[in-house]
């Protein structure tokens, strides 16, 4: 059984950063697609970045997140710049196993979710 372990989020200023971490346990980052989702209050959740191989990263973040991995520390990084009030969610990692492609890594259905980390950006 895979686990997931979010931590890193806060509160911010419009402009400002954080990182995000995604601990793993087991070998996921080695054999499956991990991902980063957020949900705000009243909308749906939607996929922010994926990697393995990837990466790859939805529009509205193009430019500002940065998905990376850590073997050695089984963990995945979400480091988000420039943030913007827009940005204020939960965010949560998710993993399968298998390799995340292009056309499917934002909808396909994962295996394994994180509790999630809260982004609060202000303006």
């Amino acid at each position: 059984q895979v686990q997931l372990v979010e931590s890193g989020g806060g509160s911010v200023q419009a402009g400002g950063s954080l990182r995000l971490s995604c601990q793993a346990s087991g070998n996921i980052l080695e054999t499956g697609c991990v991902a980063w989702f957020r949900q705000a209050p009243g909308k749906e959740r939607e996929a922010v970045a994926a990697i393995y191989i990837g990466p790859y990263y939805a529009d509205f973040v193009k430019g500002r997140f940065t998905i990376s991995q850590d073997n050695a520390k089984n963990t995945v990084y979400l480091q988000m710049n420039a943030l913007k009030p827009e940005d204020t969610a939960m965010y949560y990692c998710a993993a399968v196993v298998g390799v995340c492609y292009l056309e499917s890594w934002f909808m396909r259905p994962y295996d394994y979710w994180g509790q999630g980390t809260q982004v609060t950006v202000s303006s």
